[in-house]
């Protein structure tokens, strides 16, 4: 089994001395260099880069700003996708992100986690848990969301939350860590009319 192997399987890699993943994050870092850098007005560059990037996009998507991530391939994101200024994902694992989905200014995605002993970490050790964002979910600005995550649809995100475990669906959700604060009803729907 592989490194890359062993972060699919949940289990501890060397995501920091093997050459192969090294080579990967260079790949991406090459990526990620040319497109933070291109003009604003350069749309059709940055969505060729980005679908060479990211292992599955929708036909509409927006990146605003500054995007950084470790290696790309393991971000899926769907139609109609929104990220404001300065998302970082860190996809040792896969990141599986809905369609209709809005992201706001400095949030981070992340699926890497070290070890609590200390000669493991030292090691260069790390594992890595999936995170799953369903569709017309709304994360907030300042957001955390931590390894093996889940965001149940229509779900709403608060600012400067820290996500951990299972989120149900059609949900407000707050703090640190996060919990439910109450169901998105049909009141909201009138709240804005």
């Amino acid at each position: 089994m592989d490194e890359m192997e062993k972060a699919a399987a949940g289990l501890l890699y060397d995501a920091n001395h093997d050459p192969g993943l090294v080579e990967k994050r260079r790949a991406a870092k090459r990526l990620l260099f040319e497109l933070n850098g291109l003009h604003p007005d350069e749309e059709m560059r940055r969505h060729v880069l980005f679908r060479r990037l990211l292992g599955r996009t929708g036909e509409a998507f927006t990146f605003d700003g500054a995007f950084h991530c470790d290696y790309g391939f393991n971000i899926e994101i769907g139609e109609n996708f929104y990220a404001n200024v300065n998302l970082v994902i860190l996809d040792g694992a896969k990141v599986t992100i809905g369609r209709n989905c809005f992201i706001a200014p400095n949030v981070g995605i992340y699926t890497a986690g070290h070890p609590l002993d200390a000669e493991q970490r030292a090691m260069g050790l790390e594992y890595a848990r999936p995170v799953t964002i369903g569709d017309d979910v709304w994360i907030g600005a300042g957001v955390s969301i931590l390894p093996g995550a889940t965001i149940g649809a229509g779900s709403v995100i608060a600012a400067g939350s820290v996500v951990r475990g299972d989120v149900p669906p059609n949900v407000i959700c707050a703090g640190n860590p996060a919990r439910v604060i109450r169901e998105i009803t049909e009141s909201d729907r009138a709240r804005y009319r």
